[in-house]
């Protein structure tokens, strides 16, 4: 009898220490930015990864990374695809060479402001795109936000498409902007963000565009004396992560990463608003030029070539449920 209950006693402490074991285990994850900690993208991977440890009570552990250290935004998302990473964080820019749908959310002066593409990403078109990204390999949790872009350059002032004729603009490696910004009259250079500071700064490039957050978080001032608000493109941001890493997540913790994402767009957009208002103040009292009355109509009527090749490619329909949009 004593050797049953000794036998007995000992096989519940294997099995607690079994269980104990099991609940204390961890996965870490990675998940990367190409712009600074102190940013409206870090803010949104550091609230993410604080939301997904106390959502999953610590099984899941979120590892950031900050300023390109795991590449660029393209690379980035190659890995999420190929399962040597985990989750990113990235601007659109990248995003069409992997999901060619989304391109249209690159148009230019489709989103009247941002309260109008928040809505269109939160609504059924933003869901509908997100479902897009499945049969590529990712699960696409959220659509956060990178803000309007505004053109900078170290040459001259920019009030409307006539002064960039012949100015050398880094562009993100995304074909719907290089054929906008062509029209333009700029000689357009694709480049990985994370080598963008350095060009500027030797003059391999004349100028870039960019929202006010990434222009400030990238202290783009320090090697550029002109700022257009020139709004032409409105940027989201998503958050990816590996379709087969999602999976293998119970129901729970998968609703746990979505809520998590949702949670970390918040953040984002709130930190949007806050460097949306004081970011032109911040880049005037660091020595930049900002022009503030850039004449966008002209800016829209050098795109008419371009935008009716646009209504081929994604369907005058498709354009106009995303304009019209309430």
């Amino acid at each position: 009898m004593r050797l049953k209950t000794l036998a007995l006693g000992i096989g519940l402490a294997v099995g607690a220490l079994t269980i104990s074991s099991h609940a204390g285990a961890q996965t870490t994850m990675r998940i990367s930015i190409s712009v600074a900690q102190n940013s409206h993208q870090g803010v949104a991977i550091d609230t993410f990864a604080k939301e997904v440890e106390k959502r999953t009570a610590g099984r899941y552990k979120v590892q950031t990374f900050y300023n390109g250290s795991l590449g660029g935004e393209r690379e980035s998302i190659e890995a999420v695809q190929l399962g040597t990473q985990e989750l990113a964080f990235s601007s659109s820019g990248p995003i069409p060479n992997f999901v060619p749908e989304t391109k249209i959310l690159d148009v230019p002066f489709l989103f009247r402001d941002k309260a109008h593409a928040r809505a269109v990403l939160d609504g059924p078109i933003g869901q509908e795109l997100l479902g897009k990204f499945d049969a590529k390999g990712f699960k696409a949790l959220a659509w956060a936000e990178n803000g309007f872009r505004h053109m900078t350059n170290s040459k001259r002032d920019v009030k409307s498409p006539d002064d960039l004729k012949g100015l050398k603009m880094r562009t993100m490696e995304n074909p719907v902007h290089i054929a906008a910004y062509k029209a333009f009259g700029i000689i357009t250079t694709p480049m990985a963000f994370p080598e963008v500071f350095t060009a500027l700064q030797q003059g391999t490039v004349d100028g870039q565009e960019n929202p006010l957050p990434v222009i400030i978080s990238a202290k783009f001032d320090q090697v550029q004396k002109h700022l257009s608000l020139t709004g032409h493109v409105y940027s989201p941001c998503i958050l990816v992560m590996n379709k087969a890493a999602f999976e293998k997540l119970s129901a729970a913790d998968k609703q746990a990463f979505i809520d998590s994402a949702k949670e970390a767009a918040k953040v984002n957009r709130a930190r949007v608003d806050e460097d949306d208002a004081k970011g032109v103040a911040d880049l005037r009292a660091k020595g930049m030029t900002v022009i503030d009355d850039v004449d966008k109509s002209k800016f829209v009527a050098s795109l008419t070539k371009v935008n009716a090749q646009f209504e081929k490619d994604f369907g005058k329909a498709n354009l106009d449920r995303i304009r019209d949009y309430k």
